[in-house]
């Protein structure tokens, strides 16, 4: 029997019994569907990340409390955090030589107000306004940053995102006005230019304060959530690495064979760490989706089952005329298989779709460039998979088939 009458007979069958069709290879369709979705946020959040990574720079060190590796959910929030004994050990050049420039970070909660205006959406930050500057780019287009003067003064200014100027001033300029942060005053010193998302953050809902005064007005505490780290070159980053390392092993009194209590991270060790998580997540929604295909595969076998016997009369009439063993049996694995198929094209369809609104809706509300990432190794999965399920599952019931009696066949009443 020629292949394009097989399948022809196949899309026949199929598309006389549409609802049962649909039922048959509903499993499928979804297990498909979600690992291209899910395959298609994840990579896309990968580039997203690496992308803002390019912003920072290869010769950037990230320094954050608690171990990143192997740390479970509960663990970072029992976490020591960095210190001002710690940021002060890392600047001496005796102990980080090729430090070029550091930048701790305080994370500030509470709404910023202006009289009766609020927005919740911004970003207060205290940290180094000059090192931002460098690495982000991050000029005011209007007023001026504060200086390491200001840092050392504690004084109670602030430069702000062009976002933040816009919902709480509306058109007018926002320059040596005051805005309030938990009840505490700052007077705004400059306005950024518009940038976007710039590494961890978005610059147009940035507030920069100097790192001190929230230490002394607003956390009450010498502690912050990360340092930023400038490397005089690139090929010095790994000797940067081991001796903050170091530096902070000792300034935390830990021991030699405990575990740190802190991560340092680069460009290269994060994509690292992404790329493991991203395998994992594959192997995981391989193991969902293999699920979803065995009970997919489960109901194509018992509704072929029941085609078999339906058919029987037709079985009989084939082998009359001619037909072998091999034609039925073929002809009924061509069914099952066109039936996985279609699930599987449909699921990668509607995974694509989903996954190009998710990056829309993800865009919109993040004020950042999700990128939609179609996941070609998540497509070639999906196929192998449900032809692999429509062969195994359809070989059952196409061998029942072909083994039917023709005299019997044709006498069977329905």
């Amino acid at each position: 029997m020629k292949l394009k009458y097989l399948i022809t007979t196949a899309f026949v069958n199929i598309a006389t019994r549409k609802a049962r069709s649909f039922l048959t290879i509903l499993g499928i369709l979804i297990g498909v569907a979600a690992i291209i979705a899910v395959m298609s946020v994840g990579e896309g959040a990968t580039q997203l990340v690496i992308g803002e990574l390019d912003h920072m720079g290869a010769d950037t060190v990230f320094v954050v409390p608690g171990e990143m590796e192997g740390a479970g959910l509960m663990d970072f929030f029992f976490v020591d955090l960095l210190t001002t004994e710690d940021l002060e050990a890392l600047k001496k050049p005796a102990n980080v030589p090729h430090l070029e420039s550091i930048a701790p970070a305080v994370v500030v909660t509470g709404r910023v107000r202006k009289n009766n205006e609020s927005y919740g959406g911004a970003i207060p930050l205290g940290s180094d306004a000059e090192f931002f500057s460098e690495t982000f780019d991050l000029v005011p287009e209007r007023g001026n940053n504060f200086s390491s003067t200001d840092i050392n003064n504690r004084s109670r200014v602030a430069t702000i995102g062009t976002q933040v100027e816009r919902e709480l001033f509306g058109e007018q300029s926002a320059v040596g006005e005051t805005i309030t942060i938990n009840n505490e005053r700052f007077r705004v010193l400059g306005v950024y230019a518009s940038r976007g998302h710039v590494g961890p953050y978005n610059m147009d809902d940035l507030i920069l304060i100097p790192y001190t005064t929230v230490q002394t007005y607003i956390t009450g505490n010498n502690k912050f959530e990360e340092f930023y780290i400038k490397a005089d070159r690139v090929e010095n980053v790994d000797r940067v690495v081991f001796d903050v390392t170091a530096t902070l092993r000792e300034t935390r009194g830990i021991q030699p064979g405990e575990s740190d209590d802190f991560s340092v991270m680069t460009q290269e060790s994060i994509i690292e760490m992404l790329d493991d998580v991203m395998t994992i997540l594959n192997t995981f929604l391989v193991f969902v989706v293999s699920i979803a295909l065995l009970v997919g595969g489960i109901g194509i076998m018992n509704i072929m089952l029941v085609s078999v016997t339906e058919r029987t009369r037709e079985i009989g009439l084939r082998k009359a005329v001619g037909a072998t063993r091999q034609d039925i049996l073929k002809q009924f694995i061509w069914e099952a298989l066109t039936l996985t198929m279609i699930g599987g094209i449909i699921g990668i369809i509607l995974g694509s779709s989903a996954s190009w609104g998710a990056s829309m809706i993800l865009s919109q509300v993040w004020a950042f460039e999700w990128p939609f990432v179609f996941p070609i190794e998540g497509a070639v999965l999906g196929v192998v998979m449900s032809a692999l399920a429509g062969v195994i599952f359809g070989l059952y019931p196409a061998r029942e088939a072909s083994r039917k009696d023709p005299i019997e066949a044709l006498q069977y009443e329905k």
